[in-house]
Formats: C-alpha cells, structure tokens, sequence
C-alpha cells in the first residue's frame, strides 16, 4: 500500500491519507466560520477584546460535521472571551458551495467559515465558479476517521458481507453520505474500486447535512452510511447503527470495528477540517484572525471538544495551511478524476 506510515492515534498524526491498490493517494477535510464586525485592542481572557462579535458560518444542514466543529468553535470562543459574541450560521447545499459562493462575497473581517476535504471535492464535481483561490486561509484544526456503518437490523454483520453484496448485486446496494464528490462519495469509491467494482457504477445517494443521511440509514432507506465517526458514534453506542469499518490507519477506542486495511482492502483515508475567511483582508485582519482561531485552539474548552467528539488535532495555521489547501486541492483532483467523479 502506497503512503506514509502513521503512529498511534495518540500522537500527532498526519491528517490525511488514501491508500489503494491502484497507487491512489490523498487526504481530505473541510472546516469554514464566519465573524463580523471587529472591535480594539488584542484577543484573549483578560484582554480587551479584538472582536465585539465574530461570526462562524457552517456551509452545511445542522447536525453534520461541519455544524459541530462550527458550534464547538463559537463556545470555545465565548468561553475564553476572545469575542464579544459569537453567531453560527447554517448555509447547506451543494457539498459547501454555495456557502463558499456567499462568503467570496463578503467583506467582514471577523467572519469565519468551516471547511475541508469535502469542500475540495465539491467544487470540482459540482463546477463552482468560486474556488478556494477566493478565501483566506486561517487554519486547519482537525481530522477525523470515516467509518462505514448499516442499521441494526441489516443483514450485514461484517463489512465483507457488504462488499459481496455490492460485487454480486451493483447498484441494488445503495451508501448514503455527504455531498457528490466529498469524503464520503470518495470513500465508497475507494472501497469499491478495492474490490475490483467500478466506482463509476457506485450508487451513492449524497445529502447536504449530517443529520438527513442519518435519518435515511435509521429508516433503512439505504444499505450503508459513511461519515465521520463522531456523527454515527451517540447512534452506535445506542445499538441502533452497526459499524463495519474505520477508514483510518488504526481502530478508534470504543468502536468495535476493524480498519478497512486489517479487513484486507487497500484503503486508508483520513478527514481534515479547517476554516477560512473572506478574501482581500489586509494581513494585519488575517493576522488578528489566526491569533483568535490560535487562542480558541490553545482553550481548554477547544480540548474537550476535542476529547468529545474524537478529533485528532492538527492545527496549521496561516502560509502552511494555505500551502497545505493549494497540494490538497491536486491531489483531490486527480483521485476524482481516477475514479470517474469528473473527468
């Protein structure tokens, strides 16, 4: 399997890989937040405060990954009182981009938005006008296994009964999941394309939110989910959600499931989040900014929500994580391309 190797999952990790057997390599993850207007002085407890009220868009329906990084980050902000007041607002469709499309728009410098892998994706399956060349990057803040999961009364008991299934019966075998061309979409590929099925042939049902995919998988509507673990992960310790398998380079503490790697597919993929503002700050607003998002990330209600919801931390910030966007951004392209998402 190509790729670098990966420690444990309690060390730095890197954010994201896709290995398969075809010599496919990439990594994703998308995080956006919006703020408005600024007010004087520096950020930080104690401090005057540099924004009176900063505003977080999450590009997506509420209940997904994007909506929660975006609502962890405005309580980690108030909780640290690097802003006045925090607002969070949910802007869904079209794998992020019509958010994208609003925030290449605005003029504010104290508005975020969340985005990552699945961003990337979508701009290229759905033909965006706007690109990330119209953002500025603050920072990349996490990343996260993606695990593939089927309700409680399917008859899929192990993630090799789901792929037999989709070799013998093709599209009859349906995965729900985020927005066409994001994460998820590229997941069920790369799975697919492992077990010698054309990916082109998928049929994978994408919903703009967290919480709709959910809502089908509950209601057995289709066969297997796919999204990041801690979306499934309330639902799996119900008993209501079977996992079959993490996309990851190790097993995540507390789900009982194999990687798609120990269960014998070449596949390995890991999900990054970040945000970034509008484009045309001065880098005096662009450096006000990375402090804020720096300080939020150093909080320590930043590192429960880190603990809570099974992020890794990969904060970059600033140039590195622009430079970090532009390889990501090939690299996606290419594995979209390889699999039939866009030609």
């Amino acid at each position: 399997m190509l790729g670098h190797s990966s420690p444990s999952r309690s060390a730095h990790r890197s954010p994201c890989r896709i290995a398969t057997r075809l010599g496919l390599v990439a990594a994703l993850l998308t995080v956006s937040a919006c703020s408005d207007s600024p007010g004087n002085g520096s950020a930080g407890s104690g401090e005057a405060q540099a924004f009176s009220r900063l505003q977080i868009m999450a590009p997506a329906d509420p209940g997904g990954g994007w909506d929660s990084t975006a609502r962890a980050m405005s309580q980690a902000v108030e909780s640290a009182n690097l802003a006045g007041s925090t607002n969070v607002t949910n802007v869904p469709g079209a794998g992020g981009t019509i958010g994208l499309a609003q925030l290449a728009n605005e003029r504010s410098d104290s508005f975020l938005m969340v985005m990552g892998l699945v961003m990337i994706g979508a701009i290229e399956t759905n033909q965006s006008e706007v690109s990330l060349d119209d953002v500025t990057p603050i920072a990349r803040l996490t990343a996260e296994d993606e695990i593939v999961v089927v309700p409680a009364a399917s008859p899929y008991q192990t993630i090799d009964d789901l792929v037999a299934d989709l070799q013998a019966k093709g599209r009859a075998v349906t995965f729900s999941g985020g927005s066409a061309g994001g994460t998820d979409h590229i997941l069920a590929g790369l799975i697919a394309q492992a077990a010698g099925v054309d990916p082109a042939n998928l049929n994978y049902i994408p919903y703009s939110g967290g919480g709709e995919s959910l809502a089908a998988l509950l209601g057995n509507q289709v066969s297997a989910g796919i999204s990041g673990v801690s979306e499934y992960a309330e639902q799996i310790t119900a008993g209501t959600l079977r996992p079959l398998a993490v996309s990851g380079s190790d097993r995540v503490d507390g789900i009982d499931a194999p990687t798609l790697t120990e269960a014998g597919y070449d596949v390995e993929l890991i999900n990054w989040r970040g945000v970034v503002a509008p484009a045309g700050l001065s880098s005096e607003q662009t450096d006000r900014l990375i402090t804020l998002v720096t300080e939020m990330h150093d909080s320590e209600s930043w590192q429960q929500a880190l603990d809570t919801n099974g992020w890794t931390d990969t904060f970059l910030a600033g140039e590195e994580f622009a430079t970090y966007i532009q390889d990501q951004v090939q690299v996606t392209t290419q594995v979209l391309k390889d699999l039939g998402l866009v030609s």
